[in-house]
This record gives structure tokens, C-alpha cells and sequence, in this order.
């Protein structure tokens, strides 16, 4: 996925491809994976758009969230205001759609090509439309290939947002128009207007359909997060981000 290059969502220096510390790393050799290569060999650098090559070739742009945390996060899920319709089809979540400084989903491909790389934290931010926000966080996280499904692999739950994604683990990713759910009796992803790693259906939805009013939804439709907000909140915003653990070399 090429996606433009724009703003940071704090609105402050345009980072841009051609500027940004990417290309000073293969330049010397030292090709980025993920955002957390480019916060090691650049421990200053600013959260903001920049191209990683977690598979070679011409890479793929991604926001590095470098301030959170201890910095060098891989945001591959944002939603934040329902400017982006995440009802989709299974293609466009393998190659990520929308504006990774804005709404967007980077790829099921790409995070899968990050993840083949070593072991994976990671981090959910979500926040309700009170201002209230929580966080999840998990010690591991992977996702496999396309001919497995893009199972996802999830554990070592910590945070203050509850663990919803218990569930989705071990699960295959589901869309409208590929149903890979564990049941047999419903179509999740149709069912709820969301394409998740969803069983029989889920704890946690962050692809459902935006509502600005966050009680207007109807039960398990909308962003969920069950163990925090319940069935009939969706809420305000989502951040779902990856980072290595490991402190192996750039290749």
C-alpha cells in the first residue's frame, strides 16, 4: 500500500518521504522493518509518516508513533472521527486502505511481514466520547499468512481497558465477502458490519461502523471494546499499534 504522505495528526511539521530519516538508514545499508528500527538508529526522531520495508522491495508508508510509550510504535488501525468507511472487502484489508496520518488500516499483508521479523507487543488506545481513555497492551501479538487466514496470535493481556481481545485469539480474519468465523450459525463480519478475527463473534470490534453518538448503536455494532465500555457503547477513538521486542540488528 502507497499511501499519501501528509501532516502528522498533531497538525505540526510535515514529514514526508523524501526528508525523514528512512532514507538515511538505506542509504548506509540499514533497512527499516518497522518503526522501532528507525526510533533505534534515530532515537530523536518525530512521530510521523515514514516508509518501512518490512518485505524489501519499495516498502510501504506507515505512522511511527515515537513518543508513547518509549516510542518507535507501528500504528496499523487508527479510527478517530468516521471519516473512513472500514466496511470492506477482504482485498482491501490485505493491502490497507485510508491515511495512516489519519483514519486508516495499514494491511493485513504488511502487519503480517512485520510480525515474521521476531516477537511483537502490542498496544491499544481507546478513548470514549466523555474524554475518558484506557489502554490494553499485549506481550505478544502476530499475525499469520493470507493462505492461513491472517490468524491472529495474541497474550500476555496488561492495561486498564479489560482484555476483549481474549477471544480473537487463535482466529482467522473474517470480511463480508470472506467468512472465515468460527461458526457455522452466523456471519459475523455481515452480521455486524465489521471485518475482525472474530469466533462466534466477538469481545472487541474496532472496524464497526462509526457513531457519533455513542448510545445510538445498537447492540455489538459500533467500536467495541466489551470489557471496558460494554455491548451498547461504541466509542470515540482507536489506536491499535505494534512494536519488536527484541534488539537484533537492522537488516
Amino acid at each position: 500500500m502507497d499511501l499519501p504522505i501528509s501532516e502528522k495528526s498533531s497538525g505540526q511539521n510535515r514529514t514526508s518521504v523524501c526528508d525523514n530519516p528512512t532514507d538515511k538508514l538505506v542509504q548506509t545499508g540499514l533497512v527499516p522493518v518497522d518503526c522501532s528500527d528507525i526510533h533505534k538508529a534515530w532515537p530523536r526522531a518525530p512521530s510521523g509518516v515514514y516508509r518501512i520495508y518490512p518485505a524489501g522491495g519499495q516498502g510501504h508508508t506507515a505512522y511511527c508513533d515515537m513518543t508513547l510509550d518509549g516510542g518507535g510504535w507501528t500504528v496499523f488501525q487508527r479510527r478517530i472521527d468516521g471519516s473512513e468507511n472500514f466496511y470492506r472487502k477482504w482485498n482491501n484489508y490485505k493491502r490497507g486502505f485510508g491515511n495512516v496520518s489519519a483514519e486508516h488500516w495499514l494491511g493485513n499483508q504488511v502487519v503480517h511481514e512485520i510480525t515474521v521479523h521476531g516477537l511483537y507487543e502490542l498496544r491499544v488506545n481507546l478513548e470514549d466520547f466523555e474524554g475518558n481513555k484506557r489502554f490494553a497492551k499485549y506481550s505478544h501479538f502476530r499475525i499469520g499468512n493470507e493462505a492461513d487466514g491472517y490468524r491472529l496470535t495474541v497474550s500476555g493481556y496488561a492495561g486498564n481497558a479489560g482484555d476483549s481481545l481474549k477471544m480473537a485469539q487463535g482466529q482467522k480474519f473474517s470480511t463480508y465477502d470472506r467468512d472465515l468465523d468460527s461458526t457455522n450459525k452466523l456471519h459475523c463480519a455481515e452480521l455486524t458490519k465489521g471485518a475482525w478475527w472474530h469466533k462466534d463473534c466477538f469481545h472487541s470490534l474496532l472496524t464497526g461502523v462509526y457513531y457519533r453518538n455513542p448510545t445510538a448503536a445498537p447492540r455489538w455494532r459500533g467500536i467495541i471494546w466489551y470489557h471496558w465500555k460494554g455491548e451498547k457503547y461504541s466509542l470515540k477513538t482507536s489506536t491499535m499499534m505494534i512494536k519488536k521486542h527484541s534488539t537484533n540488528n537492522l537488516k
